[in-house]
C-alpha cells in the first residue's frame, strides 16, 4: 500500500468513527447539561487519564475552565502522581486524589482507551462512596469493558486502534465544551 493510500484509508476510517450517531449526540447533550449543572452547584469537574488520555484530560480541563467558565481540574503533576503512587500504589493513586480533593456535587470524568485501567476502575468505585454527582467515562476497545459498566454517562468508541480512540475522545470532549459555550469559533478572551 502506498503512503497516500494509507493516509486516505486512515482518515476515511477515522471519519467513519466520529460520524455522529443519535446515541452519541444524545450523550453529548446529557454530558453538557451535567457539566453545566456543576457550575450552578458551585462544584468542580475532576478529569483523569493515563498516558495520552492524561493529555486529553489536561486539554479538556483548561478549555472547560477558561472557555466554558466551569471549574475543572486534572491531576497530571508528576510530584502528586509519583507521591500518591509510591505511598498508596499506582492502582490507588486516583482514588486517593478523589479522597483528598473531591467535594459534594463534583463530577468525575475518567478517560481510559481500554476501559481496563485498574486505577480508573478503583477511582470510579471510590467516587460512589463520596458525594460525586456523576461519573462520565470515555473508553474504547471492548464494549463490555469494566469502566464503561461503572459510569453514569458512558462514551464508547468501537475501535481497538489507540490513536483513533484517543482522538475520538478528544473530539467528543471538546464538542461538549463548545456546546456549553454555544459556538465552535471564538477568540481567546
Amino acid at each position: 500500500m502506498s503512503d497516500k493510500d494509507f493516509v486516505k484509508n486512515y482518515l476515511e476510517d477515522f471519519s467513519a468513527l466520529v460520524r455522529p450517531s443519535d446515541e452519541i449526540i444524545e450523550k453529548i447533550v446529557i454530558a453538557k447539561n451535567t457539566l453545566t449543572q456543576v457550575k450552578k452547584n458551585k462544584a468542580k469537574i475532576m478529569i483523569f487519564g493515563n498516558g495520552g488520555s492524561a493529555a486529553i484530560a489536561s486539554h479538556a480541563s483548561v478549555d472547560l475552565t477558561k472557555n466554558a467558565n466551569i471549574r475543572a481540574v486534572n491531576f497530571n503533576e508528576a510530584d502528586l502522581i509519583t507521591c500518591f503512587s509510591n505511598d498508596y500504589g499506582y492502582e490507588k493513586w486516583i482514588e486517593k486524589a478523589i479522597d483528598f480533593y473531591a467535594d459534594d456535587k463534583d463530577v468525575l470524568i475518567l478517560i481510559s482507551s481500554s476501559g481496563k485501567s485498574v486505577n480508573m476502575i478503583n477511582a470510579c468505585k471510590a467516587a460512589r462512596s463520596k458525594k460525586i454527582s456523576k461519573v462520565i467515562t470515555f473508553t474504547g476497545n471492548d464494549i463490555n469493558n469494566p469502566l464503561s459498566k461503572l459510569g453514569d454517562i458512558n462514551f464508547w468508541i468501537n475501535s481497538k486502534a489507540y490513536n483513533f480512540i484517543e482522538n475520538t475522545h478528544q473530539v467528543w470532549l471538546l464538542t461538549i465544551v463548545d456546546l456549553i459555550i454555544g459556538k465552535r469559533e471564538y477568540l481567546p478572551s
